[in-house]
């Protein structure tokens, strides 16, 4: 059964205040912001020493396949670390909005304006 003109009304009332009173309450219910991964970010930390050594370890024991091992867990602890720290960025609304667009929006944005002229 969907909700009528007068319960959307309502509910997106409550929702804004929601937002304006507690924002994290806000986020944690409508789901958009997740809890912190700092998990991921010590995991990244701890392998990429532990891809160095191997790799290292590889160069000196003259084995390559322990070598690219090295690389590979390096690789991954690098990689681990930037995806946490991404998901951390804070996203711009209003009118920081218009930077998140992509390069082709922004073109097409400009070439709709010199038209108007």
């Amino acid at each position: 059964m969907p909700l009528s003109d007068h319960e959307k009304r309502m509910l997106q009332e409550m929702e804004a205040a929601l937002l304006t009173e507690d924002p994290r309450l806000f986020s944690a219910l409508s789901g958009d912001a997740k809890a912190p991964r700092r998990n991921s970010t010590l995991v990244g930390i701890s392998l990429i020493p532990l891809g160095i050594v191997t790799l290292f370890a590889g160069l000196v024991s003259k084995t390559t396949p322990i070598g690219v091992l090295g690389f590979v867990i390096a690789l991954a602890g690098v990689i681990a670390i930037v995806s946490s720290l991404g998901k951390h960025a804070p996203r711009s609304k209003g009118k920081g909005a218009r930077k998140s667009k992509g390069l082709g929006s922004r073109l097409e944005q400009r070439w709709d304006e010199r038209n108007s002229q």
